[in-house]
């Protein structure tokens, strides 16, 4: 049982994976959970996603969650405030300072949770999703299934020719595969 001398410590939590496999849904249903026991919540996502929605994080089912967007980072020390829980989706496209402003916010006593892809598609780790995860108290990796033989999901398969980092898209340009798929996919590129 908490006393009212209970320290309130901060924590951050990773989810991660490749598309299709549940970050966004995993954690719209955390941060649901949290505003159902009355946490006040703050949910962030980079100005470059606007797939779905401007002004809401959206799962692939299309749950979504009102959001605020941010370039940098380092904005949400500033609107943080008097948030107890934040979420911060397709953490992937912000830059390494991402890892800091976690850091900051948990050192606040805030709960940060982050989901984004922990490998881009050459299956490399991407943007500051290694580096958060090793200081995460917790590091959640979901996984798709395999769209070519129904294995277990780690990598998202680019499906269109471009060699540029930051593709946004969709079942149209991207597919989950297993390691064994993934590998076989990439010979034939």
């Amino acid at each position: 049982m908490f006393s009212e001398n209970t320290k309130k410590t901060g924590c951050i939590e990773v989810i991660c994976g490749s598309m299709f496999s549940g970050k966004t849904e995993e954690l719209i249903r955390r941060l649901k959970r949290a505003r159902f026991a009355n946490q006040k919540i703050e949910i962030f996502k980079p100005t470059v996603d606007t797939r779905y929605s401007d002004m809401d994080v959206v799962s692939h089912d299309l749950q979504k969650i009102p959001c605020t967007p941010v370039k940098d980072p380092k904005h949400m020390l500033e609107v943080a405030g008097d948030v107890q829980v934040i979420g911060i989706d397709e953490a992937q496209f912000y830059d390494e300072s991402l890892v800091e402003v976690a850091q900051e916010l948990a050192n606040r006593g805030k709960r940060v949770i982050i989901a984004g892809l922990d490998m881009d598609f050459k299956g490399k780790p991407f943007g500051p999703i290694p580096a958060l995860m090793a200081i995460a108290e917790d590091v959640q990796k979901v996984h798709a299934i395999c769209v070519k033989c129904g294995n277990l999901a780690s990598y998202s398969h680019r499906l269109s020719s471009s060699k540029k980092l930051v593709v946004l898209g969709e079942k149209d340009v991207y597919e989950p595969l297993c390691r064994q798929c993934f590998n076989e996919a990439r010979k034939e590129d």
